[in-house]
């Protein structure tokens, strides 16, 4: 088994806004190693290095695979379950997680331009950063950079949505029951402007971004075994029945629930949601 070692750093109080957390992956095992990653419906930045260099091979998902993976890039909310598979060799992965909103709000950029899709960052006038972090003596001076460009960003004022974000709040907090139409109750908008602005803002639109998160939700149930039984799950998270559960398991996660069962102690959980190694 590769030796991982996972550190959550706090998140600067200028960001909190925009970033939901800064966290450093260490990888000292030196055979390739390959990591399933469950969509988590939120966009992130990662540095990836391995003895100055990239250290992820490629990643794949089940329309395309993407080799030559910069070290450095940008990636928007995704709804396809993918595979990051790593070269030899220890390797650091520097990883920002950011807020559902935050294309928009930190970078100023339509969320829907990188919906299961992602970019280097020479647009934001970062063309040098990629290389300051390869020549950094290590991950501490790594977060800085990182640090102070997203901090730089958001010193630009951008537009907010703040009905937008305010939606987001209510589907979190009623994970467990919403549905769009109790968002569009809420935010008191029709259905194609609330649909518009939100793609907008979050790269997916509310329904399947609500799918995306309650997918979430039901792993956590699973893998803290707080239901016995799928229909359980099924019922304490709204599904319309434990079809309904088991087909969003095996479109975000690409398991059947009994292979994903089979998995659930590999599987790590983080703000960043769940991922585990490959087999």
């Amino acid at each position: 088994m590769p030796s991982l070692q996972c550190t959550i750093h706090p998140v600067p109080a200028i960001l909190k806004n925009d970033i939901e957390c800064l966290r450093i992956v260490e990888s000292r095992d030196e055979d390739a190693v390959a990591f399933n990653v469950a969509p988590y419906g939120v966009p992130g930045l990662v540095f990836h290095q391995n003895n100055g260099r990239s250290a992820i091979e490629n990643i794949t998902t089940h329309t395309k695979r993407t080799p030559h993976v910069p070290p450095l890039f940008l990636y928007g909310p995704g709804t396809e379950p993918s595979v990051m598979n790593y070269k030899s060799g220890s390797s650091t992965t520097t990883h920002v997680i950011f807020k559902p909103h935050a294309l928009k709000t930190l970078l100023g950029i339509n969320a829907s331009a990188l919906t299961n899709g992602w970019t280097d960052l020479h647009e934001f006038s970062a063309g040098d950063l990629a290389s300051q972090l390869l020549e950094a003596q290590n991950a501490q001076e790594r977060l800085m950079l990182l640090t102070r460009f997203l901090v730089a960003q958001s010193q630009n004022e951008k537009p907010r949505d703040p009905l937008i974000e305010a939606s987001l709040h209510f589907i979190h907090q009623h994970m467990g029951a919403v549905h769009v139409k109790d968002v569009l109750d809420f935010v008191y908008l029709s259905e194609r402007q609330f649909e518009r602005r939100f793609i907008q803002t979050v790269g997916l639109s509310p329904h399947v971004y609500i799918r995306v998160k309650r997918f979430n939700a039901a792993i956590r149930l699973i893998k803290n075994r707080q239901f016995a039984r799928l229909t359980d799950v099924a019922s304490a998270l709204n599904f319309s029945d434990q079809s309904h559960l088991i087909r969003d398991i095996k479109t975000f996660s690409g398991m059947t629930p009994k292979h994903l069962a089979q998995q659930m102690e590999g599987f790590y959980h983080d703000q960043a949601g769940y991922s585990s190694l490959g087999t």
